[in-house]
Formats: C-alpha cells, sequence, structure tokens
C-alpha cells in the first residue's frame, strides 16, 4: 500500500465516521464532503500558526521567520491538502478497480472490509455504485479539456470544478490577510500560492471526489477566518519593539561596514608593513666652536598657541527624556527661570478678542514695531502660580519646531498681566470647519492624522506633552493645512473644559481614559486625543458621543465608556479602534500612525501633502 493510499484511507475512513448519513447520493459521497472540510482546515490551521508566530516576532520579517512563514505555507497549504485530496482519489480508484477483477475489495486500501463492501452499494437511481461514482469516473483536467458530457451539465461541471474553488482560494487568501494584519501584506504570498498550486495540481483527482471535496473545503475556508479573528494580530508594543530591534541591528552592521572599509590607523599600517631597514648614514661634523663673547644669545622659538579643546556639552539626556508634568508643559528643567520679563511699552496693539479659554483671553494683535499680527494670550489673574504656568507653557512651545505647530515669539510683561506672544494663524478651527463644509474623506482624514501626528512627535522629542488635542485646538488655515495650537480660540457645542489649577489639563469628549482616573498625561495620551479628534472629524462627533456636561463627559472618559461613534465606514476605522483602546500599552504610537497613514495614502495613489479640508475662502474668515 503506497504512501497516498494511505493517507487516503485514514482520511476518508475518519470523515466516514464523523458525517455519513445514508441518503442519496451517498454515504460515502457524504464522508467526500467530510473529508473535504477536514482537509480546508489545513490552511487555516496554517494561518493560525503564523498569526501565533507574528505575537512575538511582529514586523520581522529577515531569512528566518520568512523561513517559517514559507514552511508553514509549503505543508499546510499546500502539501498536505495535495497529498489528502490525491490519497482520497487513490483510495475509491483502488476499491473500484478491486471490484473490478473480483477480489477483496479492501486488498491494499487500509479501510475495513465492512466499509470496502458498502462502497458497492448504491442509495439512489443516479448513483448505483458508490465506488464507480466516485472511483471510476474522468479526472478533472479530461473533463475540463474533453468534455463527455453536454448542455446544462457542463455548466455545472465548470462552476463545481473552477467556481467553487475559486471561492476558497479567496478566503484561504483572506485567512493570509488576517494572519499579517498589521504589517505588510506581500508575506501572505507563502501562504495563498502554495494553496494555489495546491489546486491546480488536483486537476488529476477523479472529478466527482474533487467536487464533493471542494464543497466541503469552501465551508472550512470560510469557518478557518473565525479563529484568526480570535487569535488577533500583534501587539502595537510588539510590532514598535522588534522594528526598533531590527533598526538597531541594521545600523550596527551599517558602521561595521564603514569601519570595515576605513584603512587601518598609520601605527598599524607600520606594524603590518614589513620596511627594508634604512640605509646607513655618516653623522655631521659637530659644529666650530665659538667663544662666548663672540656667542650670540640663542633664540628660543615662541611656542605655538593651539586653541583648547573645549569638549562638547553634554545635553541632559535625563531632562530631555522628562515629559511635561501638571500643572503645565516643562521640557528641560524644573526650576524656576531667572529671566526678568521686560515691559512691552505698548508695542502690542490689541484689535479684537479672539476667545477665553481656561488659563487666559488670547488677543488678536498688531506688532507695531516688526507691523505683523500676532495673538497675544494674557492670563486672567497675575499670580505668582498662573505666572509660573504661563513661563512653562512659554519655554515649551519655544521648544518646538514643526510647520505645523503654533510658533512661540515671545512673553512680555503687560499692565494686566503676562502675555505671551504667538504665531497668529489665520483660519477656521477643525471643529467649525466640520460643522459648516461635512465630514472630512478618508484621504483627508488620513494628511491630518499624519500631519498632527508629525507636529506632536516633534513636540514630544523636545519633552514637551500637549495634553488637550481636540478639534477646536487644530486651525485649518485657507491653503486647507492643519496647525496645532495649544490653547483653544473658541467653544464649540458640547465642548466641555477642566483646567482648574492642580486638577487636570484636557477636554473631557476628548481625554485619555487614564488621564481621566487622575493618572499622569503620556505620549499614549496625546496619541489617544489625537485619534480622538481625526474620529470627530471622519463622523461628527467625539468618539464618546456628546455628553450634557463637563462632569458627565469626565465619567464616561474615567469610565472607559464604549465608542459608539466611530466612522463605521471608514477604511481607517480599525485603525482608529486601537489608537483608541482604554489600555495605553496596546495603542499604536504616533510613529507607527505614521507609517500605517504614510503607506495608505501611496496605495491610494495620492500625495501625502495637500488639504485635509476643501479649501478655506478667505472671504468666509472673519477679518482682522
Amino acid at each position: 500500500m503506497n504512501l497516498l493510499v494511505e493517507m487516503g484511507s485514514s482520511l476518508i475512513s475518519l470523515a466516514h465516521d464523523l458525517f455519513q448519513p445514508n441518503f442519496c447520493p451517498g454515504e460515502w459521497v457524504w464522508a467526500t464532503v467530510m473529508a473535504g472540510f477536514l482537509v480546508g482546515l489545513l490552511p487555516a490551521l496554517g494561518a493560525v500558526l503564523i498569526a501565533l508566530v507574528r505575537k512575538g516576532t511582529g514586523n520581522t520579517y529577515n531569512p528566518v521567520t520568512l523561513t517559517v512563514f514559507g514552511l508553514i505555507g509549503g505543508v499546510f497549504a499546500f502539501l498536505l491538502p495535495w497529498l489528502y485530496t490525491m490519497g482520497t482519489s487513490e483510495t475509491f480508484l483502488t476499491v473500484y478497480g478491486n471490484g473490478q477483477v473480483d477480489v477483496r475489495r479492501n486488498a491494499g486500501t487500509g479501510l475495513t472490509i465492512p466499509e470496502a463492501d458498502s462502497m458497492g452499494r448504491g442509495v439512489c437511481g443516479w448513483v448505483d455504485r458508490q465506488d464507480y461514482f466516485l472511483g471510476g469516473r474522468p479526472t478533472v483536467y479530461e473533463v475540463l479539456f474533453h468534455p463527455f458530457e453536454s448542455g446544462p451539465m457542463v455548466l455545472l461541471r465548470y462552476a463545481m470544478l473552477l467556481v467553487v474553488p475559486g471561492i476558497a482560494l479567496l478566503f484561504v487568501w483572506l485567512q493570509a490577510r488576517l494572519a499579517f494584519r498589521r504589517g505588510s501584506k506581500w508575506p501572505g504570498r507563502f501562504f495563498w500560492v502554495p494553496f494555489l498550486a495546491a489546486l491546480l495540481l488536483s486537476a488529476a483527482v477523479k472529478v466527482n471526489v474533487a467536487t464533493y471535496m471542494w464543497i466541503g473545503l469552501l465551508l472550512a475556508s470560510v469557518l478557518g477566518l473565525l479563529p484568526l479573528l480570535v487569535v488577533g494580530p500583534p501587539s502595537w508594543s510588539v510590532i514598535e519593539r522588534r522594528q526598533k530591534a531590527a533598526g538597531a541591528a541594521e545600523q550596527r552592521r551599517a558602521d561595521q561596514q564603514r569601519a570595515a572599509q576605513q584603512p587601518p590607523p598609520p601605527q598599524q599600517q607600520q606594524v603590518r608593513q614589513q620596511q627594508k631597514p634604512p640605509p646607513y648614514v655618516p653623522p655631521s661634523p659637530p659644529p666650530p666652536y665659538v667663544p662666548p663673547s663672540h656667542a650670540q644669545p640663542a633664540r628660543t622659538p615662541p611656542p605655538t598657541k593651539v586653541a583648547p579643546q573645549l569638549p562638547e556639552p553634554e545635553p541632559d539626556r535625563q531632562a530631555l527624556a522628562a515629559l511635561a508634568a501638571d500643572p503645565g508643559p516643562l521640557p528641560f528643567a524644573s526650576e524656576k527661570p531667572t529671566t526678568v520679563l521686560k515691559p512691552s511699552n505698548g508695542r502690542f496693539q490689541r484689535l479684537r478678542q479672539l476667545g477665553t479659554g481656561g488659563f487666559g483671553t488670547v488677543w488678536l494683535a498688531k506688532d507695531t514695531q516688526l507691523n505683523r499680527t500676532v495673538a497675544i494670550k494674557m492670563a486672567h489673574a497675575p499670580d505668582a502660580e498662573t505666572e509660573e504656568r504661563m513661563l512653562r507653557e512659554a519655554r515649551a512651545l519655544a521648544a518646538v519646531h514643526h510647520p505645523n505647530c503654533v510658533r512661540v515669539y515671545d512673553i512680555v510683561s503687560e499692565a494686566d498681566g503676562l502675555g505671551l506672544i504667538m504665531e497668529y494663524i489665520e483660519g477656521d478651527q477643525l471643529a467649525e470647519v466640520v460643522h459648516g463644509q461635512g465630514t472630512l474623506s478618508d484621504l483627508q482624514a488620513a494628511r491630518l492624522w499624519l500631519t498632527m501626528a508629525g507636529a506632536l512627535t516633534a513636540a514630544h522629542a523636545k519633552g514637551v506633552l500637549h495634553r488637550d488635542v481636540k478639534p477646536a485646538n487644530v486651525i485649518v488655515d485657507p491653503d486647507g493645512n492643519p496647525h496645532l495650537i495649544d490653547f483653544g480660540i473658541a467653544r464649540s457645542k458640547g465642548d466641555q473644559t477642566l483646567t482648574a489649577a492642580g486638577m487636570m489639563v484636557g477636554t473631557p469628549d476628548f481625554l485619555a481614559p487614564e488621564t481621566a482616573t487622575g493618572a499622569t498625561a503620556t505620549p499614549a495620551s496625546d496619541a489617544w486625543q489625537l485619534a480622538a479628534t481625526v474620529s470627530f472629524a471622519l463622523a461628527g462627533n467625539p468618539p464618546r458621543g456628546v455628553r450634557e456636561n463637563a462632569m458627565a463627559a469626565l465619567m464616561a472618559a474615567a469610565k472607559a465608556e464604549p465608542l459608539s461613534h466611530l466612522p463605521q465606514r471608514s477604511t481607517h476605522l480599525r485603525l482608529l479602534a486601537a489608537s483608541l483602546d482604554k489600555d495605553p500599552a496596546r495603542r499604536p504610537t504616533l510613529a507607527a500612525v505614521q507609517r500605517e497613514m504614510t503607506a495608505w495614502i501611496a496605495r491610494a495613489g495620492q500625495e501625502t501633502a495637500g488639504p485635509v479640508t476643501q479649501v478655506v475662502p478667505r472671504a468666509h474668515i472673519n477679518p482682522s
């Protein structure tokens, strides 16, 4: 008994034990469907194994991981399905052949005598003998290229032999996509391409065996998606950790290659080279003696002045790594500044009030000395605590340099308190644009997410947390470009703010769950708020919906209530749901968001640079 028949008989016997209804077209025909179902579970098992491997490796695609994926795909999507399918066909062929030559039907099959004898019985009129129906008909290749039937039967044959396995291939492709979620999709070819090869090589299988096995295969391919959904993709923390490790390893290899290409130091060259001894040169005669009275005083050449080599100042890495702490951002040092603020002496002419926030009033003003329009934020109460907070905010914002972040010019002393002089961004709030023009498209939202993630990344690199990212703090200029500001110029309906000293900073409608419970803000908190802002731009509502007051919104944020207003039709829904996870460790970092959005925009055939909304006509902007 050869290997194929042994594998086929074990499979069809197991399938017969599991599923053997004794009605038309027959128990062994239905067992063939069950055998196809069992074969269809093999690719699903392979996809689950790949998903489990990626739980630990993330998006690390090196020779080792690719070899593992290739072996899993080759075994579970090609070798085992093809061998079991061919073996099942050979088993039925052997039983049918034994019946033709009048020998024991189970000879050389591995089946029991009752099992083999029951194949010679028919159940309905058009299946008089099951061994002939399954093992005595032509092969798939013969039926496709040399059909012996005509009329509707030919169309039915083509549908069962081409459409059904084609749909099964589609679901196996979906299994590969699920197994390689949150990463490059091209390694999925190691999985679905072998399965396609197994289908093509099954053309030598008997036609009825292939027909009924592929029906079961299709059912298993559909159900095979469920365990992949349960296993889920690798966590963003694993992806980031592996990516950083791969980048560090690549940098080490590059450094080693550069070091190998550089010539060795001169000392090493002298040691390596075997130089000949220099030729003998007789010593020159000593100079004649000169009496002391005629001797000239020896002149010592002045010493060469060498500039002192001052060591490069080491940056305070601990301070750079420390992010801003409540109640205000403090990027570099905790000591109070010693600079005495200079009075403005009427330099800034206030034109009109733009809005009132939790920490101050924002004015549109004119810099009479430089003849430019600026925005001035004045403190409500010029006490020591407010002054310290304003100074912290000024130093934090001055350290951030990004084209989509508001710039801080100066901080001065005015008659009614401290004045923070900053860039005036002409445009509308993102909240007003969404309410006026409608929600953003997926492309516009991708550009918004990418741009604002870059601005926040630049701030985090300087040790600055924003802590209040929301649609009211994103200004869209007339060219459609977004700009991140640190203070709300106006309030939209339902947008409540709690900014009391010692309590918290942030808007409950767009507040991360951990911040709402009183935990220290982190870059993951900013990432949550940015994702909530993007979700608002796509859906028109905060992700948790709008509450009737600030306290209700704060309680909803603290309890991490379900996200009921996500943009269900957006292609970014899955990444938004991951970024709005209540556990900060499971959220994708801003760097991961930038990579995902850049790749998505590239796949869409669009440019990353471009407006995030419709261009705002200047006539619609309030005149200054």
